[in-house]
């Protein structure tokens, strides 16, 4: 397999994926300002729609969108636990949260990235985004991840989403308990191999004997 992914984007939920589940893949890494890829090739003859992730198959099919794309890899290791079973009530509850992951958190954090988004519109931005954390905060307590005690996809993917609050101008610190979470996830072994992939962290220094 192979994933086309951006330093920090919101692929990195997918490659955190991958990690925790164990599957083995290549890392296609993407500019997608030029919207080329090192090698020159234009990212949209891979993926029309211009933006990552994009999941590429051995036999050549991709996938494309966050929430799909991590729901897939986590069937492809059920005993990887990142996924309840397809079917089970709990399956529509992970559902339920990605789909809120990507249309009230993700969305709502995306114009801020754009430089056509106009600058009186950011603080309604952020008061919805602030609306929705109230909210998040209030699930969060007293539990360790989004389905209980048990890592999923919804995780990858909402961790991916929070580590954009500080370049937006919003504090987690507001939100204890959120801000908890962002780093019981960050410390997680495949979610720092990710970050050093990715290189969005550095390996800590090794003091001189």
């Amino acid at each position: 397999m192979k994933l086309y992914y951006s330093p920090g984007a919101c692929s990195l939920s997918p490659h955190i994926t991958l990690l925790e589940a164990g599957l083995p893949a290549t890392l296609v890494k993407v500019d997608t300002k030029t919207h080329k890829l090192a090698s020159g090739e234009d990212f949209y003859a891979i993926n029309a729609k211009g933006y990552v992730p994009v999941l590429e198959l051995d036999d050549g099919r991709r996938l494309t969108e966050g929430p799909a794309v991590v729901q897939y890899l986590a069937d492809r290791n059920p005993a990887s636990r990142l996924a309840p079973a397809a079917g089970s009530f709990e399956r529509y509850r992970l559902q339920e949260w990605l789909n809120f992951i990507t249309s009230e958190l993700h969305k709502q954090f995306g114009p801020f990235f754009a430089a056509t988004t106009p600058v009186e519109y950011k603080p309604i931005l952020r008061d919805k985004l602030s609306l929705r954390l109230d909210w998040l905060a209030g699930q969060l307590d007293g539990q360790d991840y989004l389905m209980g005690s048990q890592f999923t996809v919804a995780d990858a993917y909402l961790y991916t989403i929070l580590r954009w609050s500080p370049f937006v101008g919003i504090e987690l610190a507001k939100w204890p308990v959120v801000a908890a979470y962002k780093a019981r996830v960050e410390a997680r072994p495949h979610v720092r191999e990710a970050l050093l992939a990715e290189g969005l962290i550095k390996e800590p220094a090794v003091a001189a004997a």
